[in-house]
């Protein structure tokens, strides 16, 4: 199991930096929310999920559609806005959907795709086949009143729902000390009766083991969930917002980035399995070479992938 979080963290993250250099020369044409650093809250929350279940998630999923099975040809396609995408290059890097996986879509509104899982959540609750649905949300999510209305639904109705918190401690640009006076966002849903959990997003087991007790709750009848995972993105909040000449141009201290790089969730893994002797140095760079040469193949199919038609503007908009 921990060879394959090692992967799909790495895979995650060799994406994420592929895109760097053409979103900087804006041959990438979408806005694109890089996810790296956030890698063990995907990994370690959808490791428990079926391609029977639903996940929605945010402008920065792509972590989450590579986590439920999606290809990182299907998603650079889509990002590169091309034909052999996701969604058919007609969405781009924030509208990332695969429902034979599993993965009902992502969406910029903030908190929008929230009350959609409850739904999904509440049909689910009504079949009783034992489907769970997550929604995955920022911090800056629990400004919205969309999800206290969620979380009060979900808890009358028991739904097996997770309400998933990344929260990477910055809503846009704004540092969560600024817009909160009480940073513990997992008591937002203790007035509600739900079981929570504050967690090191950075530890894709301590993720896993948390995710894990929390599913076994919804398919028992016992949800909602509320899941806040503390992590911290290591690019800027859209694009890579690299130094430009030197100068440091992220609006968040060079000192944080660097205590946060610091606990980089793949590094710590590696450094856990070297530890416990469950790899070696060589293993690690097995993986490593097949996961870039997987996303080099995923990169040149989609800049080889054909455009949209615009013949087909209407197509997939009006009946």
């Amino acid at each position: 199991m921990l060879h394959g979080f090692l992967r799909d963290m790495c895979r995650m993250r060799y994406c994420e930096e592929a895109l760097v250099a053409p979103i900087n020369t804006g041959e990438v044409k979408t806005p694109c929310h890089l996810y790296s650093g956030q890698e063990a809250v995907a990994a370690g929350v959808l490791a428990n999920f079926t391609r029977k279940d639903y996940v929605f998630g945010t402008h920065r999923s792509h972590g989450h559609f590579l986590a439920m099975g999606g290809t990182p040809r299907r998603m650079m396609a889509e990002i590169f806005c091309r034909e052999t995408g996701c969604a058919k290059g007609r969405g781009g890097s924030m509208h990332l959907v695969e429902p034979e996986l599993g993965m009902l879509g992502a969406a910029p509104i903030v908190g929008g795709t929230i009350s959609l899982a409850m739904g999904a959540a509440l049909a689910a609750h009504i079949r009783g086949d034992k489907r769970v649905s997550a929604a995955f949300f920022g911090d800056g999510a629990t400004g919205e009143g969309s999800i206290y209305e969620s979380l009060n639904f979900a808890a009358l109705n028991k739904l097996p729902m997770l309400f998933v918190c990344e929260n990477n401690l910055y809503a846009t640009h704004m540092p969560i000390r600024a817009c909160r006076n009480n940073d513990c966002i997992a008591r937002i849903a203790e007035p509600f009766n739900i079981k929570t959990w504050r967690i090191d997003g950075n530890n894709v087991l301590e993720v896993y083991e948390a995710a894990k007790e929390a599913v076994a709750l919804c398919r028992a009848g016992k949800g909602p969930v509320f899941i806040e995972c503390l992590t911290y993105r290591l690019r800027g909040h859209v694009g890579p917002d690299d130094a430009i000449q030197g100068i440091h141009t992220d609006i968040r201290p060079p000192t944080e980035l660097s205590a946060w790089r610091d606990r980089d969730p793949i590094i710590a893994l590696e450094k856990h399995m070297l530890a416990e002797q469950l790899i070696t140095l060589r293993e690690i760079a097995a993986i490593k070479r097949r996961v870039q040469a997987e996303v080099a193949d995923a990169m040149a199919f989609a800049r080889k992938s054909p455009r949209p038609s615009p013949r087909e503007l209407e197509k997939y908009v009006f009946k």
